[in-house]
């Protein structure tokens, strides 16, 4: 149904053909794929993140008696491993990508 409104519409529009040609020219697109940069920006970083939280916290249980202390420290040590690997990233890719 919302089809066949859509096809309807694009039959009165004044830019039909301007439309057809943007679309052509972005599907016959030679760029990069952005997932790559995606998965280094966003969910790298994240993974990075709870894995390292998940095994701090379970190597500092071993040395800390008290819980706010060991969630703090395993938090902060997890945002430092994060950062690190983010700046380690952005290095690796400058100098892979732009010589």
């Amino acid at each position: 149904m919302k089809r066949m409104a859509q096809q309807k519409f694009c039959q009165t529009c004044e830019q039909k053909g301007d439309c057809r040609k943007i679309y052509r020219t972005l599907g016959d697109s030679k760029s990069p794929s952005v997932a790559a940069q995606v998965v280094l920006a966003f969910l790298l970083p994240l993974l990075i993140f709870i894995m390292t939280l998940g095994g701090v916290e379970k190597i500092l249980t071993y040395a800390m008696t008290k819980g706010h202390i060991l969630t703090a420290a395993s938090f902060l040590l997890a945002l430092f491993v994060t950062f690190t690997s983010i700046v380690f990233i952005n290095v690796i890719r400058k100098k892979c990508c732009h010589g």
